[in-house]
């Protein structure tokens, strides 16, 4: 799960952010602290989808499934 991790980190801070150097924790709240937006979530739901091979459907775009890098990990790890 730690690859994982990584990996929706360097995603979300270089490519959603423009931060590639900013460190984003494992419980940091991603949308209900606004530091995403609705645009935002549906490219990481497309990073996820292309490079995990998880298919994310539309009623997960939220705060509840989505809201922090550990719980997109457990949802990813739980469709492998």
């Amino acid at each position: 799960m730690d690859s994982i991790l990584e990996a929706l980190e360097k995603q979300i801070a270089s490519q959603i952010l423009k931060q590639p150097n900013r460190k984003i924790a494992v419980d940091e709240p991603l949308i209900s602290s606004g530091l995403i937006d609705s645009f935002s979530l549906m490219d990481v739901a497309l990073y996820v989808e292309d490079a995990f091979g998880v298919r994310i459907e539309d009623t997960e775009l939220n705060a509840e499934t989505f809201d922090t890098l550990t719980q997109l990990a457990s949802l990813i790890e739980s469709r492998k």
